[in-house]
């Protein structure tokens, strides 16, 4: 149940999940006293939700009604009430509900439509959910990333609620011990098992996320809770050694990242002016930015740009800024080799190749754009389906500047791959002709396969 309120007009529904779409008026009449206009509007909604029984699909038609009182000076002013009900009535969305399964919303429309959207909104949460981890971690992960959400709440936090999620998760961790550091490999066993037991008994761990909870402290919570889920993730990557799929056949020979690995760049400002290190506190003439590459969503995209980096192909490279990306200044420089577009869906099992995403059918990617910092190939100028051979741009979101449920307008159109997880205050002090004076792989070499053959 909703209801809704303006200065002149007070309006109730009783549709039972309260989630109000575009009305259309069906009926105004007037009573017989002319000093009130009753409104009826009839909102439709629509779902495709599978969780709803066969009968109940297709459209649901539910009145509103509300009555407008009318004094002589408010006549003229009937348009512009009635211009507010349908703002109000446009923007109204339901409270989080248990049962959200059972909502009479379609997926896109709650993608779009929700200010909830669960969407990543920074690059350490994005890699984190981007890891193909065995569906016993993804449990545990799940309902400690619930816990994120639910700490949003600016009032009456519902510590009831996180309290069940993290013994959700030391069940899980504890009954399936065995499957967790049995999937691990043998020769990272011993740092499996000393990860396992921090996960449970560890300062910063689950027993120490449940107390901070019972004290009902935000602060400690959020703090141990992200411990928590950072030793969750390393357990993750330790049971990932290599691809869980196969590259399409006509790949197989190109550079591919199989794994995580990290770039560190330096970058250096053109004229005298200085970095703000928000960081160390301090200023200074160069600065450093740590991107981390993911290999697992964006195998190809990622292997590129690291041998691209191997061979120094961005060291003295200058930068152009944007209103909303730096990009490197090497768009048709002859270096490296145009790749075909590479997005892993939400939901998939591999990605996909030469071709985008749609948002409005509810698609959207492991790697999102919609985060401060994401790290993507520009795209070919020739060809719509393919990246640029060495183009790149550090994407600089605005919640401002997206449309729907807060997705970037270009959500699903790039080869995202990676995140700048340090120096990301360094991005918005960067301005065109400032420069790239280095970029190394510092970690991850091992997981880089560089084909005999390769292009």
């Amino acid at each position: 149940m909703a209801t809704l309120l303006s200065p002149l007009v007070s309006i109730t529904c009783q549709h039972p999940k309260s989630h109000l779409l575009l009305p259309t008026i069906r009926r105004r009449s007037q009573t017989q006293d002319k000093k009130t206009i009753t409104f009826r509007i009839n909102c439709n909604c629509r779902s495709t939700n599978s969780t709803i029984s066969q009968e109940q699909k297709g459209s649901k038609t539910f009145s509103l009604r509300f009555h407008v009182p009318i004094f002589s000076s408010d006549i003229d002013n009937l348009k512009g009430v009635f211009a507010i009900v349908l703002i109000i009535l446009q923007t109204a969305t339901p409270f989080p509900l248990n049962d959200i399964g059972k909502c009479f919303v379609s997926p896109a429309n709650a993608v779009l439509y929700s200010p909830n959207t669960k969407v990543p909104r920074t690059g350490e949460v994005a890699l984190r959910r981007a890891i193909p981890a065995n569906p016993i971690m993804k449990s545990m992960q799940d309902s400690l990333e619930d816990i994120f959400y639910l700490l949003r709440f600016p009032q009456r936090k519902p510590y009831g609620t996180m309290e069940g999620d993290v013994k959700n998760a030391l069940q899980i961790a504890t009954k399936e011990q065995e499957l967790i550091v049995g999937s691990i490999p043998l020769n990272m066993k011993e740092k499996g098992l000393e990860l396992y037991n921090y996960l449970i008994n560890g300062e910063g761990g689950l027993q120490s996320l449940f107390e901070s909870i019972k004290e009902k402290d935000p602060d400690k919570v959020s703090k141990n809770l992200s411990s928590s889920l950072e030793t969750i993730a390393q357990l993750e990557l330790l049971q990932v050694p290599d691809l869980p799929y196969l590259l399409p056949q006509q790949y197989q020979d190109f550079p591919r990242l199989t794994g995580r690995a990290i770039v560190e760049f330096t970058v250096e400002k053109a004229d005298n002016s200085m970095f703000s290190m928000s960081t160390t506190g301090g200023n200074g003439k160069t600065a450093t930015i740590k991107v981390v590459l993911d290999g697992y969503s964006a195998p190809l995209t990622a292997g590129n740009f690291a041998k691209l980096v191997l061979n120094g192909a961005y060291d003295g490279v200058k930068l152009k800024s944007t209103e909303q990306a730096i990009l490197s200044d090497t768009e048709g420089n002859g270096v490296g080799f145009s790749l075909p577009i590479e997005i892993m869906p939400a939901g998939g099992f591999e990605p996909f190749y030469r071709t985008t995403l749609n948002v409005q059918d509810g698609e959207l990617p492991v790697l999102p754009l919609s985060v401060y910092g994401a790290v993507a190939m520009a795209h070919n100028p020739t060809a719509e389906d393919y990246s640029a051979p060495s183009q790149f741009f550090f994407y600089l979101y605005e919640k401002r500047n997206a449309g729907l449920g807060g997705l970037s307008f270009d959500e699903g159109q790039f080869s995202v791959f990676g995140y700048a997880t340090s120096g990301r205050e360094i991005l918005s002090q960067l301005k065109t002709g400032d420069i790239i004076k280095s970029a190394k792989l510092v970690e991850g070499y091992d997981r880089l396969h560089l084909p005999a053959s390769n292009p």
